[in-house]
């Protein structure tokens, strides 16, 4: 039993270091992926990087093509990124209606503590930090929905938003506590109209915040 799991532990491991690379921009996007120089930078075997690899792939923040290998999928163009945001409101507000009505207890409370915590980017706390909280309380309303096919779309689009994260202007994450706590409430209280609203007005903010990243281009 114990080399299983050892196993999984070190490819977790290495997945969370090269996700956390990909979202810092410390391989950046469209950038080509060497697993053989991952290995020796990590100091593990090619083999915990190619298992992390395919995983980040099925997230959408690497892509593979014949022949090239993998590389770090691009950042969206204007065009692309208001599309992702006209989905996730289609998407996400269907989830946060039905989660309202569907959550569990426990599920109620998970989000009302989740949607509290607090959002400081800086010395202790990394863009990558952030972005994980973020997709959690996301991640945690579509799997309170009831929906496995809804949450498998959710998580596909949060993907392409991720790579954008690194010019989401942190001066604003108040702002984002506030509207996931209105959100976390109106599913506690079994509001679906309440709680669809919440993140209509939540995902309409983040739109705006997120627009600074096209501002130089």
């Amino acid at each position: 039993m114990s080399g299983p799991i050892r196993r999984s532990v070190l490819s977790d491991d290495v997945y969370e270091q090269l996700r956390s690379l990909i979202l810092e921009h410390r391989l950046a996007p469209e950038d080509r992926v060497n697993i053989d120089a991952l290995a020796r930078d990590l100091d593990v075997s090619p083999t915990p990087v190619r298992e992390a690899l395919a995983r980040l792939e099925s997230e959408g923040l690497l892509r593979k093509r014949p022949l090239a290998g993998y590389t770090v999928s691009p950042l969206l163009t204007r065009a692309e990124f208001a599309d992702m945001f006209d989905m996730r409101l289609v998407l996400e507000t269907a989830a946060a209606r039905w989660a309202a009505g569907r959550a569990t207890g426990a599920q109620r409370a998970e989000l009302r503590a989740e949607a509290s915590v607090g959002y400081v980017v800086g010395a202790t706390r990394s863009h990558g930090a952030f972005t994980a909280a973020d997709a959690r309380f996301h991640d945690l309303i579509a799997v309170a929905a009831g929906n496995p096919l809804l949450r498998e779309s959710i998580t596909r689009l949060h993907a392409h938003l991720h790579i954008h994260r690194l010019y989401f202007p942190y001066t604003e994450t108040g702002s984002t506590r506030q509207e996931h706590e209105l959100v976390a409430a109106a599913i506690a209280a079994g509001d679906p109209e309440a709680a669809e609203g919440a993140m209509r007005e939540h995902l309409t903010a983040a739109r705006s915040r997120h627009l600074a990243a096209f501002e130089s281009g």
